[in-house]
């Protein structure tokens, strides 16, 4: 008998990436360039404990979008 995490098939990963490219990877972009940040932080979700670091940082550090003066 197989343990639990040999019973999923390739196809199910495969799967699995694409809903989590969906369901968090693309808004995070589009929030993080909304901001005036790079997309490319979206990245640092991924690893455990500077995810939360990351999140108080971008909650209250100075958006660089409010810095440019609008005109």
């Amino acid at each position: 008998m197989e343990d639990s995490m040999g019973a999923f098939s390739f196809l199910h990963w495969i799967i699995t990436l694409v809903v989590m490219l969906v369901v968090y990877v693309i808004p995070a972009v589009m929030i993080l360039r909304k901001a005036g940040y790079s997309g490319w932080w979206c990245l640092l979700g991924f690893v455990p404990i500077v995810n939360i670091v990351m999140f108080w940082v971008f909650a209250f550090s100075e958006w660089p979008i409010l810095r440019q003066p609008r005109g």
